[in-house]
């Protein structure tokens, strides 16, 4: 028998197509912003009590096996509206300018500003939750939850000022990483724009100087200072 027949007569196998892999991530992502702006609008409108798993379903038109399975919990859900009023469109373009520096110290103010837009973010979110009924221990339970994450995310700071050199002598890895951490934390925030009434423009000024100051090598006096100063003491 003639091979070649022989193969053409074989089933070929399908190829497969991609196409249907994209087109299920697609429904996939819809399915979870149709939920997350279902929970967004049931908070508004019937607090946290009111934004059961069962309302958010039948508003969003899905399963409550849907919702369950995407955010596991309520708590899965608020986490999903934080992050949504939090890392927006404006978060993005920060981020991205922080990140296209190479100089540490233009990277590390520009790192103020991202800190900025995510301590006005947040701190709106958590009026909102607050505002519609959510209990302070879930509020607690979220906060930490951001935290951890915060760590986790901020520890490529640090990497890249150590890589660059330009980590403030005796200062080792972790403890630079908690002092990033500690000053771009919200109770910072809270604390000077909050409760002292600093504008938020203020703030960012202030936590870009405290982050150089704190974090970087310290630069050289030039020699002109340097002679100056001597002159003046003598």
């Amino acid at each position: 028998m003639n091979k070649s027949c022989y193969n053409s007569a074989m089933p070929q196998k399908r190829e497969k197509r991609p196409y249907k892999s994209a087109v299920r991530q697609r429904q996939a992502s819809d399915t979870r912003r149709r939920i997350i702006e279902a929970a967004g609008e049931l908070l508004q409108r019937e607090g946290y009590a009111g934004m059961t798993i069962e309302a958010i379903a039948q508003w969003a038109e899905v399963s409550a096996q849907s919702v369950y399975a995407i955010f596991k919990s309520k708590t899965g859900i608020l986490i999903a509206l934080l992050d949504q009023s939090m890392f927006g469109p404006d978060y993005e373009e920060v981020v991205q300018q922080a990140l296209s520096a190479s100089d540490p110290e233009t990277r590390l103010r520009r790192a103020a500003s991202v800190g900025r837009q995510i301590r006005s973010a947040q701190s709106a979110a958590f009026d909102l939750l607050r505002g519609a009924g959510v209990v302070a221990p879930e509020l607690a339970k979220l906060e930490r939850q951001r935290e951890r994450l915060r760590y986790e995310k901020e520890e490529s700071m640090i990497t890249f000022l150590r890589d660059a050199g330009k980590l403030r002598p005796g200062l080792s890895h972790k403890t630079a990483r908690d002092i990033f951490w500690m000053l771009t934390g919200g109770d910072v925030y809270r604390m000077l724009v909050r409760e002292r009434g600093w504008s938020p423009q203020k703030y960012q000024d202030w936590l870009a100087d405290t982050l150089v100051h704190s974090l970087l090598t310290p630069p050289k006096p030039s020699p002109v200072r340097t002679l100056a100063a001597k002159r003046d003491s003598s």
